[in-house]
């Protein structure tokens, strides 16, 4: 029995690989992207969902990729908006026990099975995060993105939140809590921004590069 476990898991390492291979393989060639998360429940009627495929259109016309975790709510929104604006629209989708269907406006299209991996996906090709109101899922994958941009695993690349409104509470108790304690520095607000209006988020990430460019002529 002991052996039969030791098995699957040598196996299951294997499958991480070979997932691991078939995302590089088949995003190499993206250069250009920016990953857009948020809540998988928001409805076409929401002002969320609305603002996703204004987004999602505008990076397009901007010739960024737009990458999403592929499934319904606001990760289609923004692969709409992408195919609206005649980009390209990928998503990296999440197989879940509550089957996860990838959204129709995928043209391509990534599925994990392990959470870990898709993460990396996110990061690795993406230039700059616009991040809408959304869940627990949401919120790991901000948390995350920032820790890596603060501790240096990552370059800094933008990161945007959009809906003040939504996102007013969570950051008033980071900095009134987290930096008031010490336990992280005034200046890692300054990782991301808030913004409300699609063309502020486009707007912060252009402007990103376009002070990097200024700095690496200097």
């Amino acid at each position: 029995m002991g052996n039969n476990n030791q098995e699957m898991e040598s196996w299951r390492i294997f499958r991480i690989i070979s997932e691991f291979v078939d995302g590089f393989e088949t995003l190499e060639k993206v250069k250009n992207a920016v990953t857009v998360w948020g809540s998988a429940r928001a409805k076409e009627e929401d002002i969320s969902y609305k603002k996703a495929v204004k987004v999602g259109k505008l990076l397009a016309q901007k010739g960024y990729a737009v990458i999403t975790g592929g499934g319904p709510g606001i990760m289609e929104a923004a692969n709409l908006g992408a195919t609206l604006g005649k980009g390209e629209s990928i998503g990296i989708n999440i197989e879940l026990p509550h089957e996860q269907k990838p959204n129709p406006y995928i043209k391509t299209l990534i599925s994990c099975r392990y959470f870990f991996t898709r993460k990396v996906m996110f990061v690795k090709y993406a230039k700059g995060f616009i991040i809408f109101p959304g869940g627990f899922g949401t919120l790991d994958e901000f948390s995350e993105t920032i820790t890596l941009i603060q501790t240096e695993r990552i370059h800094k690349f933008p990161v945007v939140l959009i809906d003040k409104n939504y996102w007013s509470g969570l950051l008033n108790w980071i900095e009134s809590v987290l930096v008031k304690r010490g336990y992280i520095d005034r200046e890692d607000m300054d990782i991301f921004q808030v913004v409300e209006e699609p063309e502020e988020a486009i707007r912060c990430i252009e402007n990103f590069y376009k002070k990097s460019k200024r700095k690496s002529k200097k």
